[in-house]
């Protein structure tokens, strides 16, 4: 199985600075795009993600980088053949581990205070597919003609049974949460020839709808493309996306 991965992240039109960041393997995307293939034959393990920070000035911006760094470097250390039991039991203590970073940053300077981040990811390791989410940035599956999120909003609205997007989240890395939590899913089996998978932060969604998005993406639309459309929309926050097709 290969995979075309495409990222981008942009500060859209209206903010002054660009709080998301994205990783793909070992590179990290802010104000650029990126795009690579890979072979799942021939790698042991691989990581995507999508971190949208939050605390204005320059908070959020250090939250997600610091977040993505420490995973990258955490998830390159991990052992190798650890079963579904152990990795998601791993990931649930960097969980912990980098929430305390976040706050205790927070705590040690004022400028910090209350800064956090989304987090998103498709991860490749021990020849099975994962996905993570923790916030409200999104994972969505185009396979056939159906888009469907396959993540779970952390947030009020979503909490509330409405439809209409908030930006209020009910869960995130730093931020003041105490307790934070990670979805876990083992998705080796969903994950198949000619689907279009798609991490993204709610700068894109705020702004296109998943009927437009799933146009974009059937249409050949990368991560550069859905970014630039979200822009044309009004782009009122930062946008970032990961387009991963399996070819």
């Amino acid at each position: 199985m290969k995979l075309s991965i495409s990222a981008a992240s942009y500060l859209g039109c209206v903010r002054r600075n660009n709080e998301d960041m994205i990783l793909v393997d070992n590179k990290f995307i802010r104000n650029g795009k990126h795009w690579t293939m890979i072979d799942t034959d021939e790698c042991e393990r691989y990581i995507v993600a999508l971190a949208d920070g939050m605390g204005g000035h320059s908070s959020g911006e250090v939250a997600s980088s610091d977040v993505l760094h420490n995973l990258q470097y955490y998830f390159s250390d991990l052992p190798p053949k650890l079963s579904v039991e152990d990795f998601n039991e791993a990931i649930f203590g960097w969980l912990e581990s980098i929430n305390n970073v976040i706050d205790s940053k927070g705590r040690s300077e004022a400028r910090f205070n209350g800064m956090g981040t989304t987090l998103v990811a498709l991860v490749f390791y021990n020849r099975q597919f994962y996905w993570m989410n923790c916030g409200d940035s999104r994972f969505y599956r185009l396979y056939g003609n159906n888009l469907t999120q396959v993540s779970t909003d952390h947030s009020l609205s979503n909490l509330m049974g409405s439809g209409q997007h908030s930006s209020i989240i009910t869960n995130c890395i730093g931020g003041g949460c105490k307790m934070s939590y990670i979805d876990i899913v083992q998705c080796t089996r969903e994950v198949a020839t000619s689907d279009v998978l798609l991490l993204c932060s709610d700068g894109l969604t705020d702004m296109l709808t998943d009927a437009e998005i799933q146009t974009l993406l059937e249409n050949g639309a990368d991560a550069a493309k859905l970014c630039k459309a979200a822009e044309m929309a009004g782009g009122f926050d930062n946008v970032s996306a990961c387009v991963i097709k399996i070819v």
